[in-house]
């Protein structure tokens, strides 16, 4: 890796940065006036993490409910790179609908919507629309449309990544429609063992879709550690999906794909990890790599995050750029590494915090037809569910 930061300093940034932070002045006050307000009212009102409970619209003493259910996610990001530049503010995501149980049944229906558009054109697709079954106290069969999750920050839900994106590694392996029609399976075994595996349609439909594409299959299993001298809480998973890759598949072109990844935790250290490959198809390229993402939890409301990544392609232009670095320049390369720093503010946990992170990555593109990248960029957010 090459983080050529004495280069990157002799360019002649001053005037880009304040012309960035210029456009960037009304979001940055939004969200640190949100971050006022949201520790404001913590300080002032013991009530603060109740307003959650307005979500719960029935619930019984046998454990059936009805409840709300959702996700709004504010992003405002500036990039600077030798290719160029990207400043944004917008809604990330908005997600609302209801779920549900009624003894050994239980059901979730929401839909993603588009804030970013008129309200007559924000709907964009149902995510969640499942049924589930407790077979017993330790299995749960669900089927219809549900996540489908794979690679550390693909099986972590976007309300509770302790980045404001997802790494890269994942945006690259993982299939990032993220929600699938199928069937699927999770349990818990004897010895600290789980598992989660299911088939799953590559429909692209917005609703539930069998009749296009093809399918792939999910297994993962996972290992909870018994405390060591070397740390407190361990988990230790392997994911594996098997693709049967179409052109028409709402997929990555990866036949198949390999995660291992783990998480510890000694006192108030944290350090989570994955290494994947994925065997390309369809032109794309073999793809491996790992994240390492160490974090401090210095109290309960605030975590201290760092990140690396490292991404490797077999062939030229088979990785992709990460969301808003792709806004810069929408070539692809084939090795790419990102360094992250960020702290995460909670006030009520993950159900409402605010994100900022610095990150400096690179692309190389031996194809040299426009996928080459060297910049920074700077991430502030909003996340809170219900």
């Amino acid at each position: 890796m090459q983080l050529n930061i004495i280069q990157f300093q002799k360019r002649t940034i001053t005037h880009s940065f304040k012309y960035g932070l210029t456009r960037n002045l009304a979001s940055t006050a939004i969200v640190a006036s949100l971050l006022s307000t949201s520790f404001i009212a913590q300080a002032e009102s013991s009530n603060f993490e109740d307003a959650w409970q307005y979500a719960d619209l029935y619930e019984n003493e046998q454990g059936d409910y009805l409840k709300l259910s959702g996700r709004l996610q504010l992003d405002s990001t500036w990039n600077d790179a030798d290719q160029g530049e990207f400043t944004d503010t917008s809604w990330r995501r908005f997600r609302f609908g209801f779920k549900g149980k009624v003894g050994e049944l239980s059901g979730a229906l929401e839909a993603d919507i588009n804030l970013n558009e008129s309200l007559s054109d924000g709907y964009n697709r149902l995510t969640d629309a499942n049924l589930s079954w407790a077979m017993d106290d330790k299995t749960k069969l669900t089927f219809l449309k549900h996540s489908a999750g794979f690679t550390m920050d693909g099986k972590t839900s976007s309300k509770k990544l302790l980045t404001p994106q997802r790494n890269n590694l994942t945006n690259n392996l993982w299939f990032t429609a993220e929600y699938f029609t199928g069937v699927s399976v999770k349990g818990k075994l004897n010895d600290g063992w789980s598992y989660n595996t299911g088939v799953f349609s590559s429909d692209d439909s917005d609703e539930i879709g069998l009749s296009d594409a093809s399918y792939f299959a999910l297994f993962s299993a996972s290992k909870t550690l018994k405390k060591s001298t070397l740390w407190d809480k361990g988990q230790v998973s392997l994911d594996y999906v098997y693709n049967d890759t179409h052109e028409d598949g709402n997929t990555r072109d990866f036949s198949q794909v390999v995660s291992f990844s783990s998480k510890f935790q000694h006192k108030k250290w944290h350090l989570d990890s994955d290494f994947s490959y994925g065997k390309g198809d369809l032109g794309q390229s073999d793809v491996a790599g790992f994240v390492v993402m160490p974090y401090y939890q210095q109290s309960k409301s605030i975590q201290w995050v760092g990140r690396y990544t490292y991404i490797n392609s077999k062939d030229e232009n088979g990785l992709r750029l990460a969301r808003y670095e792709s806004s810069v320049t929408s070539g692809r390369g084939d090795n790419y590494q990102e360094i992250y720093a960020g702290v995460n503010w909670l006030a009520n946990g993950h159900k409402f915090k605010i994100q900022a992170g610095v990150q400096y990555s690179t692309m190389d593109d031996k194809a040299n037809d426009g996928g080459e990248y060297a910049g920074w960029g700077v991430n502030l957010a909003l996340r809170t569910y219900w």
